[in-house]
């Protein structure tokens, strides 16, 4: 079911449109202008009392003619803005000297000003303006079949010089917000890229500090361990000897592993755990914690009776404990969350999904919304590493949703259910 649309809606779809039919919009302006030039040319100015009156004069078909040729080329005016203000103001020209009173087509040239200004530069602008204004009220003033200090001849001026202002300030508000939304978005690349690089980087660390600590020891342990396999049987103590060495080698790479692993934990973290790593089977007892702290949390599950992978299991417990701190920090007092856990085919699908905030922002499953942090990073890492997808971004009608697709790959190759 489709919800209706709002007027708020309708105007972004109509502007977005016209964003996509800049042609169109072009159009539709032309043919505003010509109707607005037509009705003019009926006017006459210098009506009794001083008022302009309707009916009293007609166009003449040059005056037609030349105000369908200055609007037809209005139609033009983004594609080649110079061309149609050349051409616009010299139709306006010719109205001035030949008109009497000449028809409104400077009508056009003031759209072309505008044009020119808010699609070139501010030098051009000036140059453009200055001799638009010049020429235009030149002729209104030294050709025209009025006196040359009349309003109109003054509006002339007036109107192509406001029409050039307008135009610079439009395209200034527009390079002013192009600039913020460049350096936002640069910002934005910035941190993430950041962000992955300390993680790479730790990555490695971690990566070059285990293998320091365990290649030599690991290395020991099979030698020694051939040496004592091949001598078992004709030389006991020989072989009593390299288990031995096996012994010591063992325990010197489990005292290093344990100093390299205490570096990654900070002071005052508890001691390690000795029960086994948390998996989906003790997923109620996270979800009663969030309970507990004031989250209501729902759960659904259609995965009863899958053996997953150790790996897959913590990467999907861990998914939903990051998704549900993310919520419970960043949603608001009157959050709420669901979680579900779905078996389709080989695979299993976790999400994750809240309401947002009260205020209708959306949260973050990166925790962006109070200075951002790399949870949503190490979870893409975490899927990745196992070789599925994760999704992750606002909801249609506010708040937040995540999406990690897992592969069973323990027994997927042996149960096609």
């Amino acid at each position: 079911m489709t919800a209706p649309l709002t007027g708020s809606t309708r105007l972004a779809q109509i502007r977005a449109w016209l964003r996509a039919h800049p042609l169109a919009l072009d159009a539709a302006l032309a043919f505003a202008v010509l109707v607005c030039m037509v009705i003019g040319s009926f006017a006459d100015p210098n009506g009794p009392h001083g008022r302009p009156t309707f009916g009293t004069r007609t166009p003449e078909a040059r005056s037609v003619l030349l105000m369908l040729l200055a609007a037809g080329a209005l139609v033009f005016r983004r594609r080649r803005p110079l061309a149609v203000m050349g051409l616009t103001g010299a139709f306006s020209v010719v109205e001035f000297v030949a008109g009497d009173p000449p028809a409104p087509v400077v009508m056009s040239a003031v759209i072309a000003v505008y044009t020119v200004a808010s699609c070139t530069d501010r030098p051009t602008t000036w140059r453009v303006g200055l001799l638009t204004m010049t020429v235009l009220t030149g002729s209104a003033m030294l050709f025209g079949s009025a006196p040359w200090y009349i309003q109109e001849n003054v509006g002339v001026f007036a109107w192509t010089g406001m029409a050039a202002a307008a135009g610079d300030a439009v395209r200034s508000r527009r390079a002013f917000i192009d600039a913020i939304r460049e350096r936002a978005e640069r910002a934005e690349r910035t941190r993430e890229e950041e962000a992955r690089r300390r993680v790479a980087e730790e990555r490695l660390r971690i990566a070059r500090d285990l293998h320091d600590v365990v290649a030599h020891h690991i290395a020991l342990v099979n030698v020694q361990a051939g040496v004592a396999a091949h001598v078992m049987d004709k030389r006991p103590d020989q072989a009593k000897e390299a288990l031995s060495h096996v012994r010591e080698a063992s325990r010197s790479a489990l005292n290093e592993l344990r100093a390299t692993v205490g570096l990654l934990r900070q002071s005052g973290d508890p001691e390690a755990p000795t029960e086994p790593a948390p998996g989906l089977g003790v997923v109620d007892e996270l979800l009663d914690t969030f309970r507990n702290a004031g989250l209501p949390v729902e759960l659904a599950r259609t995965d009863h009776g899958t053996d997953l992978p150790a790996a897959v299991d913590l990467a999907a417990y861990r998914i939903i404990q990051e998704s549900l701190t993310n919520v419970q920090k960043h949603a608001g007092a009157d959050a709420k969350a669901e979680v579900s856990v779905v078996r389709v085919g080989r695979t299993v699908e976790v999400t994750v999904l809240d309401n947002g905030a009260p205020d209708g922002t959306p949260t973050t499953a990166d925790g962006a919304g109070s200075g951002g942090g790399h949870g949503l990073i190490g979870m893409r890492e975490r899927v990745t590493a196992l070789g599925g997808t994760i999704t992750a971004g606002p909801r249609y009608g506010g708040g937040f949703r995540v999406q990690a697709i897992l592969p069973i790959k323990a027994h997927a190759e042996g149960d096609d259910a």
